[in-house]
């Protein structure tokens, strides 16, 4: 029995599970990815429906949910209450902020998918339980779907919103 591959022209007429288990796995990482592959094909493709249809169909929402686990559908809600805020400087910084369920603001940075929620700590970082907390997976989702609220602020500004952070955890 061999190994069904995607076709030249895109893998047309295959599942998205299909593409992803077809792809190759590149020798060498992605600049700049901090996520598995197949979570970052899944998050690309996740754009290219919504771009098309507007809607994410069941097989990506499937693929979410096996590949993020519980975090998918607290991030799905997030994005559906638009509480992704990406905040941007005049030099072009960037760190998005997203109102949780608990009504408390948490930034998240997309460059290292980090977020300052309690979850993230504990869950990904001390227990690798998880990629991501939901925070940050609402971060992606809403990039991946345009659903992110524009904040611009001065360099002051951001250099407040950091620092407020630091403090906290601190």
């Amino acid at each position: 029995m061999g190994t069904r591959r995607a076709p030249a022209q895109g893998g047309r007429g295959l599942t998205v599970s299909q593409r992803l288990a077809a792809r190759r796995r590149p020798a060498a990482p992605e600049m700049g990815s901090t996520l598995p592959a197949v979570a970052e094909e899944l998050l690309r493709e996740i754009r290219r429906a919504f771009e098309q249809a507007s809607h994410v169909p069941d097989d990506l929402l499937l693929g979410l949910k096996f590949i993020f686990g519980p975090s998918a559908v607290p991030a799905l809600d997030l994005v559906d209450q638009r509480s992704v805020t990406r905040v941007v400087s005049p030099s072009g910084r960037t760190a998005y902020q997203v109102l949780g369920s608990s009504g408390k603001l948490y930034t998240c940075y997309s460059s290292c998918h980090f977020c300052t929620c309690p979850a993230f700590g504990f869950s990904v970082l001390q227990k690798s339980e998880s990629l991501l907390c939901k925070h940050i997976l609402a971060v992606y989702l809403s990039r991946a779907m345009g659903a992110c609220q524009e904040l611009t602020v001065s360099e002051e500004q951001l250099t407040n919103i950091l620092l407020a952070e630091e403090e906290e955890e601190g």
